[in-house]
């Protein structure tokens, strides 16, 4: 991220080498594409019209073949579209030709990245990324999904191809968006082809791949596994703290999930003991070499959805609340629209308004006349790493030899040769240690362990695959719609069944006032293992049985609670009778908006659409709270005029939270920043360091009550204990904040190093700052922070800047959905120079919303322009 230019925020460390070097575009565009670019904004007129000839038309009227009936679509005055048909057809053609307006750009890159075919853009820089997406085979398994969708779905996704190829065959180059001038200066050749429904459906496989599971976790840990034990590794990777909030509460008697199921899984238990260290760090850099287009793994990923039962609003109606926590982008990753049949009917069931994808037909997150939903990442471990015993080309299973499934394909390169590409797969999955060298440490210590007696033979007969749920064709594809026309909690719950990956955790509200929760999705069940090492593949004993009962995921209604509240917590009490996971988030977020929530009820306040929305932006630091009073009295022994000193002085009266105009703030982040540092990351591998998340926490939590822990001693530094280490970091901050912002704590704020630069996802990280002041947007002041509820998180191995953002924010009033209120990161368009390609930025900064229409007569009201498509 490109911020403010510090000492401290631009030095660069081994982790930010490593991620600048995976940036999607850099270096790949040639010098003279500068030069270009300037003799081209050097020409006035030839700019305008290149900047311009791409906007949209609005309003008036256009032909659109396909169609059937008139269609019209009205915007407000942020350019949020209204789309009414007369039938499901129409509707969604209209969806399709509305997004290729404003966004065809974005998908086409998507849809590039999906389907393993960067290079064709960008040439051979691209290889590595398109050689993993091949080997997945995402795009494989997106049309053998489009194969099995049911008929009705089908027509709306052809319908949706239908209209994007509409606008395809009437816009081109500079009129169909901006980048495709700058991608012509080194890809003159280059044309895109028409969509497909395929083309939609291989969106859902990155939305899968962003927010697959606890990989990342499971390569720490064996990075970790290295140089610590596993009483070490275990305070680095706790367990989660039960005393914090769960999603279904056992003591509810509503709660039907946890009656035991007719057949428990075998006992966990992970496999046996390998040395991956070495393995694991180039692992990691294989996986994050696939670009995240909704959002980076770690423990900063999340959500917060929550909803509230009428009998604790003032309306007497629930209220519900969503924002998703994902990579900044420009455009944002979501586009916000209006989908109406001119008459409900079930022909034509959608009347729904909210947050879609470009790409993608229907409406991911909102609500429609009768209910309303959110989503947050429930997180389930569904993607494991086997250990393949191979032979030429078959591997072993229970004792047999299999054939291998092995298939060619063949890289395009914009500029070069095509290059072709072999891919193995087991009953497992892919073999991925086949891609690049970065799995075969793993599997010769595993296979030196079973007696092979050279390393040589051993790296070439134990490989690596890797099972994952969304390698197998499912039923996501026809959930949305299902969804989008889902009437009452009966039919909401069919409609998930459908949802199988990636499994979210639904949040529901209808008219009637009923609330719920459902967690669907498939959910692994292991023969043996816990899924947080790789398993030995050559036996059934360790393979998957099949998932959890859909019946049996975690699910509520009508809690007895009033309210409930996810953010990435624990769904379910440790008596679960099936392992979802071992690695959610530590449920920092969910117990503050817990907290809140109690805090209004108990105060006898009826909650509004405005206190949720304030609950939004809570930015209370659990972690400060918990580790200041330690600060401040490690520093009472130290000078009066150090750093820890008045660094304690200055936190005296602090409120603990991460504001953006605080002083305060700041201090404490950069004091955790070298905490984390001094404590850990300087005894940890490289690829390890802390990122700060509410991993760190609970990590805090469980050892600062050892004040004599080994992790508090640094013996090359004289330091001895906790409160030793904890004023040396406080020094450390005091320099570092003064470097930062000046000697006059007066002039400290968070805001002033915790800055957001929004880029555009494919172009604005190219290396070249003329393209990238083009697309890109910012620095942006913020407050808030890494595990509060106001998530605008920061990676503390790297710097302050932002990574992590609430991507939108949204309250549904079930009393009068036009009180709803909505706000999107950046704007609807993602034409640089529209006015809407960033006009809501400024309100998501401040937490304002904007009010979300959605009757026929408020959108009426609220339209700017109306824009009416005719066959």
């Amino acid at each position: 991220m490109a911020t403010e230019s510090t000492t401290e925020t631009t030095t660069e460390t081994p982790k930010k080498r490593t991620r600048t070097k995976k940036r999607l575009l850099r270096n790949i565009l040639i010098g003279t594409l500068v030069t270009l670019l300037v003799l081209v904004v050097a020409a006035g007129g030839v700019t305008a019209w290149t900047v311009t000839s791409s906007f949209p038309q609005t309003s008036g009227e256009i032909k659109v073949p396909g169609l059937t009936d008139t269609v019209t679509v009205s915007r407000d005055d942020a350019g949020i579209p209204t789309i009414t048909a007369k039938n499901a057809g129409d509707l969604f053609r209209a969806q399709g030709y509305v997004h290729a307006q404003d966004r065809f750009w974005e998908m086409d890159f998507r849809r590039h990245v999906t389907s393993g075919r960067l290079s064709e853009l960008f040439g051979e820089s691209q290889l590595g990324t398109d050689t993993f997406i091949r080997t997945l085979g995402w795009r494989n398994v997106a049309e053998e999904e489009v194969q099995i969708l049911d008929a009705t779905s089908l027509a709306y996704y052809q319908s949706y191809a239908d209209g994007v190829n509409a606008y395809l065959d009437t816009h081109s180059g500079a009129n169909l968006s901006l980048e495709y001038v700058m991608l012509g200066l080194q890809n003159p050749d280059y044309s895109p082809e028409h969509w497909t429904p395929a083309d939609s459906v291989a969106w859902l496989k990155a939305m899968a791949w962003d927010l697959r599971s606890n990989l990342e976790d499971e390569i720490e840990r064996a990075l970790l596994s290295g140089t610590f034990t596993p009483e070490q590794i275990a305070q680095i990777h706790p367990d989660y703290d039960y005393s914090k909030p769960t999603i279904v509460s056992d003591a509810d008697p509503t709660t039907k999930t946890n009656a035991a199921p007719e057949a428990m899984p075998a006992a966990m238990h992970t496999a046996p003991g390998v040395d991956y260290a070495e393995a694991a760090l180039r692992t990691s850099a294989a996986l994050n070499n696939v670009p995240r287009l909704i959002g980076p793994a770690g423990s900063h990923v999340g959500s917060n959805s929550w909803v509230v039962s009428g009998q604790y609003t003032e309306s007497g109606k629930p209220l519900l609340a969503n924002d998703p926590h994902l990579g900044p982008v420009m455009p944002s990753v979501w586009y916000q629209v209006g989908l109406r049949c001119a008459t409900v009917s079930p022909e034509c069931p959608f009347d729904v308004s909210g947050y879609s994808f470009s790409g993608l037909p229907g409406v991911v997150i909102g609500h429609n006349a009768d209910i309303a939903w959110g989503f947050t990442n429930l997180g389930p471990d569904v993607a494991d790493l086997f250990i393949e015993k191979v032979t030429g080309d078959s591997y072993e299973y229970d004792g047999a030899a299999v054939p291998l499934d092995i298939r060619e394909e063949t890289i395009k390169v914009a500029g070069g040769a095509d290059v072709p590409i072999t891919i193995r797969s087991t009953k497992h999955g892919p073999i991925v240690s086949e891609i690049t060298d970065d799995f075969t440490t793993i599997t010769s210590t595993e296979a030196e362990k079973n007696g092979a007696q050279q390393a040589k033979d051993a790296t070439e007969g134990y490989q690596l695959s890797l099972q994952w749920t969304a390698l197998t064709p499912g039923r996501t594809p026809s959930a949305i719609f299902a969804v989008n026309a889902a009437h009452d909690w009966e039919s909401f719950r069919a409609a998930a069944t459908l949802f199988e990956v990636p499994s979210q955790n639904l949040l529901y509200a209808d008219l009637e006032g009923n609330i719920g929760y459902q967690a669907p999705g498939l959910v692994p069940v292991r023969a043996q293992g816990d899924g947080t090492t790789p398993s030995p593949g050559w036996t059934s004993e360790y393979g998957w049985t099949g998932f959890i009962p859909q019946d049996q995921l975690p699910h509520v209604f009508n809690p007895s609670d009033g309210y409930i509240v996810t953010a990435n917590n624990a769904a379910v009490a440790p008596d679960f009778p099936y392992l979802i996971t071992k690695d959610w988030d530590y449920g920092y977020r969910a117990q503050q908006i817990e907290k809140r929530i109690s805090d209004l009820i108990s105060s006898d306040t009826k909650i509004t659409a405005e206190n949720m929305s304030d609950i939004q932006a809570d930015t209370f630091n659990a972690n400060a709270q918990h580790l200041t009073p330690l600060l401040i009295s490690a520093a009472q022994s130290d000078d009066s005029s150090s750093g820890a000193a008045r660094g304690a002085q200055l936190l005296e009266d602090w409120d603990y939270h991460d504001d953006r105009d605080s002083a305060q703030a700041a201090y404490f982040n950069i004091f955790w920043r070298n905490l984390l540092a001094d404590a850990f990351a300087a005894k940890m591998p490289e690829a390890t360091a802390p990122t700060g998340g509410s991993q760190w926490f609970q990590v805090m939590e469980n050892l600062t009550p050892d004040p004599e822990s080994a992790w508090w001693v640094d013996e090359s530094r004289g330091i001895r204990n906790r409160d030793e280490m904890f004023v040396a970091a406080a020094n450390e901050a005091w320099d570092e904040a003064t470097s930062l912002m000046g000697s006059d704590p007066a002039n400290w704020r968070w805001g002033k190093i915790h800055t957001l630069t929004i880029e555009n996802a494919s172009l604005g990280t190219s290396g070249i700052g003329a393209i990238e002041a083009l697309l890109n947007r910012g620095p942006y002041e913020l407050g808030g922070g890494s595990s509060v509820v106001d998530a605008v998180a920061w990676d503390a191995s790297v710097g302050y800047e932002v990574n992590w953002v609430p991507s939108m924010r949204l309250v549904a009033d079930l009393s009068d959905f036009d009180k709803s209120t909505w706000i999107n990161l950046t704007g609807a368009s993602g034409h640089a120079f529209s006015d809407h390609y960033v006009d809501q930025t400024p309100l998501w900064q401040n937490h304002q919303t904007r009010p979300w229409v959605f009757s026929a007569e408020a959108v009426e009201a609220a339209a700017k322009e109306t824009l009416t498509l005719r066959p």
